[in-house]
């Protein structure tokens, strides 16, 4: 398995957040965002189950979702992104 860095906002501090990844084994994208503040009022009127999460992120960043959802086709020559053991 190999994440691949897809696309990173321009504009996030330290450049570290959001990102967004691609994960050739399981074919799906993996979104890297900020913790929703005040979680309890925010997401009130949204069922999350115990396995899922909410990520927030800015609207800015889907302008680079169209580059980077067509990049998974090229991911034999994408750099593999090392896991953040951090995370």
């Amino acid at each position: 398995m190999a994440l691949y860095l897809l696309c990173k906002d321009p504009e996030s501090p330290n450049n570290g957040s959001p990102t967004l990844y691609y994960d050739d084994e399981s074919q799906n994208f993996l979104l890297q965002g900020w913790r929703v503040p005040d979680p309890g009022n925010r997401l009130s009127g949204i069922t999350v189950p115990e396995h899922e999460t909410v990520v927030e992120f800015p609207s800015r960043l889907l302008q680079l979702f169209p580059t980077a959802i067509r990049t998974p086709q090229d991911t034999a020559s994408a750099p593999a992104v090392e896991p953040d053991e951090n995370r």
